[in-house]
């Protein structure tokens, strides 16, 4: 059974073998998932890989940072604030930032020609994806970012392999990236 915390925001939970798909604002860790699979448009998804241990991750987030409120909660949607909680969980499960190989995906550019007025949010999510990656020290294996087409993806929990559907297209996750600074 899947739980959700928050509301359908935040932290999912599964049993052994579950597979997950991630809303907007949701992220998993662990390894008892068979697959975490999230839909992708101007929003981006961040997957973790442990290659030693077996842990792995994916967060979905819509916006790239906020102005916290004075509680100081954690709210998934926003980039920054799902990573902590990612980095959290990394660290109560015994392992550092620095063992896992990371791929970043989304931040396609779903509105063009919506309109005078752009708020460019997939090019900025994108941005504080790769600022993330590079603040905790995760080793980026992989980007596909940018376009016009939504992506679905899917981090297989034995491999760490991530496929990728692009539109109607199945590519291989490390395949054609675009938007590769």
């Amino acid at each position: 059974m899947l739980v959700l915390e928050n509301r359908h925001i935040g932290k999912v939970q599964a049993t052994r073998g579950q597979s997950v798909y991630l809303l907007p604002g949701q992220l998993y860790f662990g390894n008892r998932a068979a697959q975490v699979k999230t839909l992708l448009g101007s929003c981006v998804a961040l997957t973790l890989w442990h290659p030693h241990k077996r842990y792995g991750g994916m967060c979905h987030y819509l916006l790239p940072e906020r102005h916290r409120p004075a509680d100081g909660s954690r709210d998934g949607r926003f980039g920054d604030e799902a990573l902590e909680q990612l980095v959290d969980a990394i660290e109560r499960s015994g392992t550092r930032p620095a063992d896992y190989e990371a791929q970043v995906y989304g931040g396609a550019d779903t509105m063009k020609g919506e309109g005078k007025l752009r708020f460019n949010v997939g090019e900025r999510n994108v941005e504080k994806a790769w600022a993330l990656v590079e603040q905790y020290g995760f080793s980026l294996t992989s980007i596909d970012v940018g376009g016009e087409e939504p992506r679905t993806i899917t981090l297989e929990m034995v491999s760490g392999v991530v496929q990728l559907k692009r539109g109607g297209t199945h590519l291989p996750a490390g395949g054609q990236a675009g938007g590769m600074r």
